[in-house]
């Protein structure tokens, strides 16, 4: 059934007491030279949480505002059910008609308010999770710390979480003591302290798509509108409790093209050697969602500004010390540009394959090793594009009438190449790429990408498992190896995502050879 409107007529009142947490460094850090400081004036920073005394502050003590809790009728926000997708609505509705409580929650509602499409949906139901499991099939429990479930509609999954989990949760973990707010009834409570466990103000608002109302206990709509990210609780506590929230941080911020508060800002970039804590196949999933949904060339820049490429990207952020590129430098260069290009194909909902934006990181690095003719490169392209033959490739790439970017200094001027020369630089390139990849993987080399710069913090993170680099060398083997048997060249330039997302060689290596091409040249595959 759907819940009654209730009024929030005044601001909670109570108080949480922030425990003590020790900083975890994994790696010494410290800014390149030549590289701006990005550290905020320290009396702007309230990140004490203890007094002289060594007693825990009351969060109504910090210069935080508490925010008003406020309900605000979902259309009158521009938010409508018909945006919610289909797999969705069926668990919404399964729930709901078996008489359970249900609410999208989460970054869902903030991309819904901003008429984003969100990259998926995540629900919270009143139901125990096996009462969900015994609703729909096949759905089934998955996380041992954070229970969860999933429930599968055709090729999509659906995550649903249970009050009464976080609930119990929140009571184990959550690292404070508080009151409950006055005049707050059983609902409001366990909403309210459901979005108190939520990383960033903006993702704690709940959605009713039945009584079509937006809740917000946190302050997340005002940070919407204020287009700024900021935690929930204080973000020295929140980064130590999750040092992932560092990352999804970036992440939201580089998607939307929000701010960080400021107290949010400095300890992303203070902080951040706390991520090594991280398994490799955590930072790849998160690497990925900063490179595959369209917002690369945002996620590489803020990377770069708050000192997390030197950790996740030693190789790459060599390059940009070597060109000189500032922390809060606004040029672009060959790296960023061919991600802004990757991303003019992509969105949340149209992702690519993870090793398709590895396999562009090989290729820039081949490339910035050693320049090319942009003649080479848009053979090299071409033959990629259509299963490596080589003589169509050059007969096409002859007859381009448009001039490369010369701004790049990864690209040499034209020179008159005959065909055998072409050919053998061509080729040369695509074993470079795979050389490249190579030493992306190998933990030594990435040690001392920054070896040479005193300042920078060790890294030698390689995140990259041996299937995903061979799958993104397999992108340049077509052109060492000369044409493919039964290659069917690609028809028209539109993109099949779904094989996109799920590394179809041949889709990849499409998308792969228009971004390469984009970059080089102002001129569509198409053409």
């Amino acid at each position: 059934m759907a819940i009654s409107g209730l009024a929030f007529s005044c601001k909670p009142q109570f108080s949480l007491r922030p425990s003590l947490f020790h900083c975890i460094r994994k790696a010494r850090f410290g800014s390149v030279a030549a590289i701006e400081t990005l550290d905020e004036p320290e009396s702007l920073i309230k990140y004490n949480t203890y007094n002289s005394d060594n007693s825990p502050h009351k969060v109504g003590e910090l210069d935080k505002k508490k925010p008003e809790w406020k309900k605000l009728n979902a259309k009158d926000l521009g938010i409508s059910t018909s945006m919610i997708d289909k797999p969705t609505r069926k668990v919404l509705n399964g729930l709901k008609k078996k008489g359970y409580e249900v609410y999208l929650v989460g970054g869902c509602v903030r991309d819904l308010m901003l008429n984003r499409i969100p990259k998926d949906f995540d629900i919270i139901t009143s139901a125990e999770l096996k009462e969900v499991v015994r609703v729909f099939s096949p759905c089934e429990i998955v996380g041992k710390r954070f229970p969860i479930c999933h429930v599968h509609f055709e090729n999509t999954i659906v995550e649903v979480s249970s009050f009464s989990t976080s609930g119990r949760r929140f009571s184990r973990d959550f690292k404070y003591e508080f009151e409950r707010p006055i005049g707050c009834d059983e609902k409001d409570f366990i909403r309210w302290r459901n979005c108190l466990q939520r990383d960033f103000t903006i993702n704690g608002l709940m959605f009713d798509p039945y009584a079509k109302i937006i809740y917000d206990y946190i302050g997340g709509i005002e940070d919407i509108r204020k287009a700024k990210v900021q935690t929930v609780i204080p973000a020295s506590t929140s980064f130590q409790e999750d040092c992932a929230r560092i990352l999804r941080a970036i992440r939201i911020a580089a998607r939307l093209g929000f701010r960080f508060s400021r107290e949010t800002a400095h300890f992303v970039k203070h902080l951040s050697p706390s991520i090594l804590k991280l398994d490799r196949g955590r930072l790849l999933m998160e690497m990925n969602y900063m490179l595959a949904y369209g917002s690369a060339e945002a996620s590489l820049r803020l990377l770069w500004k708050f000192g997390l490429l030197e950790v996740l990207l030693p190789i790459q952020a060599a390059y940009l010390v070597k060109h000189a590129f500032r922390r809060r430098d606004k040029r672009s260069n060959m790296l960023l540009s061919l991600f802004s290009n990757l991303d003019k194909l992509l969105a949340p909902d149209r992702p690519c394959h993870s090793s398709l934006w590895i396999a562009i990181l090989a290729f820039h690095k081949a490339l910035s090793d050693q320049p090319r003719d942009p003649l080479v490169v848009a053979v090299f392209s071409l033959a990629v594009y259509n299963g490596g033959d080589m003589l169509e490739a050059v007969k096409i790439a002859r007859r381009i009438n448009k001039s490369h970017d010369e701004s790049f200094c990864e690209l040499l001027e034209p020179r008159d190449l005959d065909f055998e020369a072409l050919k053998h630089e061509v080729m040369d390139l695509a074993e470079s790429s795979k050389g490249a990849l190579s030493k992306m993987t190998d933990e030594y080399f990435v040690s001392q990408a920054m070896a040479g710069y005193s300042r920078a913090p060790f890294s030698d993170l390689v995140f990259i498992p041996l299937a995903l680099y061979l799958k993104a060398s397999k992108i340049f083997e077509c052109v060492r190896g000369g044409g493919e048997r039964r290659f069917a060249s690609k028809q028209g330039s539109k993109i099949d995502y779904e094989a996109l997302a799920y590394g179809s060689p041949q889709e990849v290596r499409h998308t792969f050879a228009r971004v390469v091409f984009d970059t080089v040249y102002p001129l569509d595959l198409t053409e």
